[in-house]
This record gives structure tokens, C-alpha cells and sequence, in this order.
């Protein structure tokens, strides 16, 4: 039994890593599409068919079922790469809009992801198929993704470039979706700063959600513990192996670089 897990770049990492708490037994590969980075800034057209790529490229080795660790892939390519490929695919919306209708108090939850995630409008969708009386609260926010690429999560800049977006949040709601998989880099910031907004990441739900659908197509496997990750990235190995550490908090051993 093995996972793939893709995303834009580095960011999916943060999904890989809720993936192996609740699935350790599984083989995992990861492609982070290095080369074509961001995709927030791509046209639907183009997410579907880097997307479609990538998942080929994904069952060429084998895996069982397939998880978008990105929310612009998620938002605009996961309804077509499900009518095409017959394995399990699931991303990272239905998840989180889940939990934020699971965990809000004033039904006002707020949104932040990239500029197509917000533009697709796939959180307010997915949120209001749960609860229709929510009020919904959206904005994109292109500066967090590279302040994590630097490294920057924490200090006067950070604090700034935070504030800039979610100032304008506060005191409507009390919930707050990560709606990019780099952000929950940033949620201890965002803690101090908002004490008061409950913070929902996707990527825990969304590492449960893998295992329920694992479990129901008797897919799990119990034999094999401690899985090695293999990695892989279409441009900037050791960039994504330095970046990667920070997200993981652990050392990865090999990458490979690959064109699609």
C-alpha cells in the first residue's frame, strides 16, 4: 500500500507530516512541483493540467490513493482529476470547512489562502454545504507564503505582515481557516497575536479523512513500520531539502529531481 501526496512546492509538506502521525505504516510519495511554483498565480486551466501530470506521474509508481496538499490544486483541479482517475483522490477544503462549522461559536469564520483559492470561492462553498446561516469572511494574503520560504515566522516583520491582512478580522470572527498549506507555519504568530480566534489547519482533518477512506476500501497495511518518504521536486533540490527541515523538523535524506 502507498500515498501519494503533491503539492505546488513545499507547503503539502505540512499535510505529509499530519499523513505520517496517523498512517506511520504507509509508504509515501511526495511531489512538490518546484519548478512551476506558485500556483496561486496560475490559470485554472493550467492547475488542472500541471495536476493531471502529476498524479500520472504518481501512479506510474504505484500508489493506492492520492492526496492534493494544495489548496489552489484543490480548489480548481480535485472535481476533474476525480472524474478521470479511478483511485482515491481527496483534497484539503471539504476538511477544513468541516472543522471551522465544527468548532465556530458565532458562526463568523474567516478565510486566507492565496489569491486563486480565495478567488475560486471553493471554501465558502464546501462551508456553506455543511451550514447555510455562516457568515464568511475571505482574504488573500500573497505574503505569507514567502515570508515562510525565508524562514521568517516570528518577530516585527512577520508581526506587520500579519496584521495587514487579519487586522481587519478581528472581533467579527472566532475561527480562522488556513487555507494554504505553508500557513499553519505561521499559527503560533498568529496565536499570540489573535488569542481570541480558534485557528483551524486543514491538514489534521485531512490526514483523517485519508485514513477513514483507507479503512473503508481495506487499503491499511500493518506490516511495515516506519515507511521511508520518497521525495521528489521538478526544479531546486537543495532548496526544497533546506526549506523541507523547517517544515518537518526533521532531516530528509534524498531528494530527486524529475521533469514531467
Amino acid at each position: 500500500m502507498s500515498i501519494g501526496v503533491f503539492d505546488s512546492g513545499i507547503g503539502g509538506l505540512t499535510v505529509l507530516k499530519e499523513i505520517r502521525k496517523v498512517l506511520p505504516n504507509e509508504r509515501i510519495y511526495y511531489l512538490g512541483d518546484t519548478a512551476r511554483v506558485p500556483y496561486g498565480e496560475k490559470t485554472k486551466e493550467l492547475i488542472i493540467g500541471y495536476s493531471k501530470e502529476i498524479v500520472e506521474f504518481l501512479l506510474e509508481k504505484g500508489v493506492n490513493a492520492i492526496v492534493v496538499a494544495c489548496n489552489t490544486a484543490t480548489a480548481l483541479a480535485l472535481k476533474e482529476l476525480k472524474e478521470i482517475f479511478k483511485v482515491p483522490i481527496i483534497g484539503v477544503i471539504e476538511a477544513g470547512a468541516r472543522t471551522a462549522i465544527n468548532t465556530t461559536k458565532n458562526r463568523k469564520i474567516g478565510v486566507i489562502g492565496t489569491k486563486a483559492t480565495i478567488k475560486s470561492g471553493k471554501y465558502e462553498e464546501e462551508i456553506r454545504h455543511y451550514r447555510i446561516d455562516v457568515e464568511i469572511f475571505q482574504k488573500a494574503c500573497p505574503l505569507f507564503v514567502p515570508a515562510v520560504e525565508e524562514g521568517i515566522l516570528s518577530g516585527k516583520l512577520v508581526n506587520q505582515i500579519i496584521k495587514t491582512y487579519l487586522d481587519d478580522f478581528k472581533e467579527k470572527i472566532d475561527t480562522l481557516i488556513l487555507g494554504c498549506t505553508h500557513y499553519p507555519l505561521l499559527k503560533d504568530a498568529i496565536n499570540k497575536l489573535y488569542p481570541d480566534i480558534e485557528i483551524v489547519d486543514p491538514a489534521k482533518e485531512t490526514a483523517l479523512d485519508l485514513k477513514d477512506i483507507l479503512k473503508k476500501e481495506k487499503l491499511l497495511k500493518n506490516d511495515a513500520p516506519n515507511e521511508k518518504v520518497k521525495y521528489y521536486v521538478t526544479d531546486g533540490k537543495e532548496k526544497f531539502k533546506k526549506i523541507g527541515i523547517m517544515f518537518l523538523e526533521e532531516n530528509i535524506q534524498k531528494v530527486e529531481l524529475i521533469r514531467l
